[in-house]
């Protein structure tokens, strides 16, 4: 009587999702625009507290990143004004709306805070989904083991910054460790394959609005033979 084969199944995964759903920022009602700190520029940005849950994007098992979720503010209801503030951060920040994922992995001591890029994403432009939640599948997928976290990278800006949230729920990290209480002077976005970067910025009370879907590798079935055997 032959055996009947048991499926290996791959599991889909939706990295950073948690009982909040992803949204388009806004600014707080009635906030100064020098008080409204929804763009992230020109770094990596890495969520550390979703929903109370300590790096909700970490991998725990391994398989491929085949698309990734992002929220993105309008910036402002008005047309004219959203084209002004366009322009404005297009030539602050050294060109149009554009966005990566990125998969980190530990390096040296926990307290350190260091991570080193171990794959990326193609630099999707994402100016035309302003005001919009956007699923962006990749044309490469990324693989990752478990261990990795994944974070959310633009080398200009992207209006993905929701804040004025929970300091105990929410938390995010950039790729820097000085000057945190203002945008980076320069470039310190992870941007090349096996470098690495500290993660000395915090910042609580803010979420990165972003997820990542994984679909995980099968688990190699029991009567594998070259598996191993069972005492």
């Amino acid at each position: 009587m032959a055996l009947a084969a048991v499926p290996a199944y791959a599991t889909i995964i939706e990295l950073g999702a948690t009982k909040t759903p992803l949204i388009a920022p806004t600014c707080p009602p009635k906030s100064a625009p020098v008080q409204c700190t929804i763009i992230q520029t020109r770094a990596t940005a890495l969520e550390t507290i979703g929903d109370g849950i300590a790096y909700p994007t970490t991998i725990k098992r391994s398989g491929r990143i085949v698309a990734f979720t992002v929220g993105l503010s309008a910036l402002s209801n008005s047309r004219t004004t959203r084209l002004s503030e366009i322009k404005f951060l297009d030539h602050q920040y050294g060109g149009t709306t554009q966005v990566a994922i990125s998969v980190l992995a530990p390096v040296g001591a926990k307290k350190l805070r260091q991570w080193k890029l171990v794959a990326e994403s193609t630099l999707f432009h994402v100016q035309p989904y302003l005001g919009e939640v956007v699923q962006l599948p990749l044309q490469t997928t990324l693989p990752v083991a478990r261990g990795d976290v994944v974070a959310l990278t633009t080398p200009t800006w992207v209006p993905t910054l929701s804040i004025d949230l929970s300091t105990k729920q929410f938390a995010y990290r950039q790729s820097r460790k000085s000057n945190c209480p203002h945008p980076p002077s320069g470039e310190v976005a992870q941007l090349t394959v096996g470098a690495s970067a500290r993660y000395g910025c915090d910042y609580p009370g803010t979420r990165v609005e972003y997820s990542a879907t994984e679909i995980t590798t099968p688990p190699y079935p029991t009567n594998y033979v070259h598996g191993r055997r069972r005492r």
